[in-house]
């Protein structure tokens, strides 16, 4: 038996929160990847953000050593992957690396909206998947409905699906038994000439680049000529290794295996995921099918709080953007915020980690605006162009039709609160597509626009449904909306970082509540400020603050006070009329943020 029929490569998929890093943690330890005193919880999760909200964020591979019942020795290739939808492009590029999957799905909560939208990833590419029930050390856990729900909702037979628990460690060595009899070895011709998916890649302050790889065929040494065929340059291999989960160096890699590679390359970009790596002396093969690149889809400003922070957020973005190259930023500057950045992103969850990261590594204070997606602008002259920022819209007098991106939404929900859910859909312009039962869950699919759904929409379905309701989405492309843009205007000047794209429909009420908020969070000053919300032209709502009134007569006492009284009335009011003309409305911090708080609490 040849060493390539000893490997098995297979990727961790379920729902958030199902137990994938804590069967990896039992799976490392079985195998002796690390010692006792090595051993903590989560082992694969490297960043402290992943490990204090218990989530994983970027896949990672283990590399371990497993002795079988029957004696033989064979290697076990493990990609923990994210559960969460933000994170779907790097569950798709782990698959591509592997032959088989491991499902699990938590017997105390059964199928969820991420589990369909993972295993049917897997099964597109053909792989074999090995259900795994975890979580029968509770009290709740329900296998028969659960492997009920797997067949009625997946499809997948449950035969030979394996219970466990990630936390007592029961049923660990039976999955690794079925990993072995279950799941092919890797295809691939060790004597062929090099070829390899490049999988991942990262920046290390020491090594430069670090690329993960999956070798088809050949084998990959250190010291190899190799050749990268998107960007058709040479580099030479300076170190090769593979995770235990420690990095451990080794001397070559052989096809079917999963390891990483350095070539002292210092720029991200010069490798691209899914790229095809070949022998730079032999001649080129075909390349390699590769992935779909992940494209940001919800954009926000990042602005400093202190503008001294300027130079410090944009170290920080850069040093972020070396280690995952899913987010984009573009140099911004906005009349009321100052300079700051134009942020691409995955979806709320990847802003929200990535702000926190910020703040936490770098140290800087950041205000966010509000989010939004990228809506393509179809002009008179027959020009398209993508815009990402609501106040950058040209007239409307020039713009044909704006479209903006929909997305097909599988919310699963205990049935009880099916009405509630369906409601919410309507109201955010939704059409339903697809309603099915598993017992007494719903699956519910619906086409809804990504605008609606970005800020709130997933919060809104946890706390309807106690959090018993999942949901997942993936986009199917853009569609022509009745849209404007909702501008706000502080003592007639356009405020660029409250600006919106909204439907018509619900245009009205959003400027009313944000000029309501608005009118709250704004000081008062020496004149009186309106706050108005226009479309174009045409201003929709209107609130006034009032100005400070000083009492300018109580000192004027006796004979021919009247005429003094007026003269020094009309005095004040001209000295107002100046400060209002010259005078300028500071908008304090907590005004945006109450005013992005406005769209969350909707």
């Amino acid at each position: 038996m040849s060493i390539i029929d000893n490997i098995r490569n297979f990727a961790i998929i379920a729902h958030i929160d199902h137990g994938k890093s804590t069967i990896a943690d039992r799976i490392i330890h079985k195998c002796g990847g690390l010692t006792e005193r090595e051993m903590k919880a989560q082992v694969l999760d490297s960043m402290d953000i992943e490990r204090e909200r218990g989530i994983t964020i970027k896949a990672q591979t283990v590399k371990l050593n497993y002795k079988s019942k029957s004696g033989k020795n064979y290697i076990l290739n493990i990609i923990d992957t994210p559960g969460h939808v933000d994170f779907s492009y790097e569950v798709s590029r782990s698959l591509y690396a592997c032959e088989g999957s491991i499902l699990i799905v938590d017997s105390t909560q059964g199928v969820e909206a991420q589990t369909l939208a993972n295993v049917y990833q897997a099964l597109d590419i053909n792989h074999e998947i090995i259900p795994v029930l975890n979580k029968i050390d509770l009290p709740a856990s329900d296998l028969e409905r659960t492997n009920k729900q797997i067949e009625d909702v997946i499809g997948i037979d449950t035969v030979n699906a394996v219970s466990c628990s990630g936390k007592t460690g029961e049923g660990i060595e039976e999955i690794l038994e079925q990993i072995i009899s279950r799941l092919p070895g890797p295809k691939g011709n060790p004597s062929e000439n090099l070829k390899c998916l490049l999988v991942d890649s990262w920046y290390d302050t020491y090594l430069g680049v670090v690329i993960l790889v999956r070798v088809i065929n050949g084998k990959i040494k250190k010291n190899m000529k190799i050749k990268m065929l998107s960007s058709d340059q040479d580099h030479i291999v300076e170190k090769v290794g593979v995770f235990t989960p420690k990095a451990k160096d080794i001397d070559e890699l052989n096809s079917g295996e999963i390891g990483f590679i350095t070539t002292g390359i210092k720029v991200l970009s010069e490798t691209k995921v899914g790229d095809t790596i070949c022998d730079a002396s032999k001649p080129k093969p075909e390349p390699l099918p590769g992935f779909k690149p992940s494209k940001p889809v919800v954009f926000c400003g990042l602005f400093p709080v202190d503008s001294s922070e300027y130079q410090k957020l944009k170290d920080g973005l850069a040093k972020l953007q070396l280690n995952d190259a899913s987010f984009s930023f573009e140099a911004e500057s906005s009349s009321a915020l100052g300079l700051g950045f134009r942020c691409g992103f995955l979806g709320l969850l990847h802003l929200e980690i990535i702000s926190e990261r910020l703040e936490r590594e770098f140290d800087v204070n950041l205000l966010t605006t509000t989010p939004g997606v990228v809506y393509k602008i179809y002009l008179n002259n027959g020009d398209i162009f993508d815009l990402q920022n609501p106040s950058s819209l040209p007239d409307p007098t020039l713009i044909k039709f704006i479209e903006e991106p929909w997305i097909k939404a599988t919310v699963i929900t205990p049935d009880q609160y099916l009405g509630s859910i369906i409601k919410l859909c309507q109201d955010k312009r939704g059409i339903q597509i697809d309603l099915t039962y598993s017992g007494n869950r719903a699956v519910l699919s619906y086409e809804l626009p990504l605008n609606e759904v970005v800020f709130d929409f997933n919060d809104r379905i946890k706390s309807m449904t106690s959090g018993y309701a999942s949901f997942d989405y993936e986009i199917i492309g853009h569609r022509e909306g009745d849209l404007v843009k909702l501008g706000i205007l502080v003592n007639s000047e356009p405020v660029d970082a409250l600006a919106m794209m909204i439907h018509k429909d619900f245009a009205q009420k959003a400027g009313r509540e944000v000029c309501e908020k608005l009118k709250d969070l704004i000081p008062r000053h020496n004149f009186m400020i309106p706050v108005q919300a226009a479309i174009g032209g045409k201003i929709i709502a209107r609130e006034t603050i009032k100005g400070f009134k000083k009492d300018v007569l109580t000192k004027i006492h006796g004979g021919g006070a009247t005429d003094r009284k007026r003269k020094l009335l009309e005095k004040q009011k001209k000295g107002k009329a100046r400060s209002k003309q010259f005078g300028r409305v500071e908008i304090p911090q907590e005004a945006f943020i109450g005013v992005l708080k406005i769209n969350k609490d909707n």
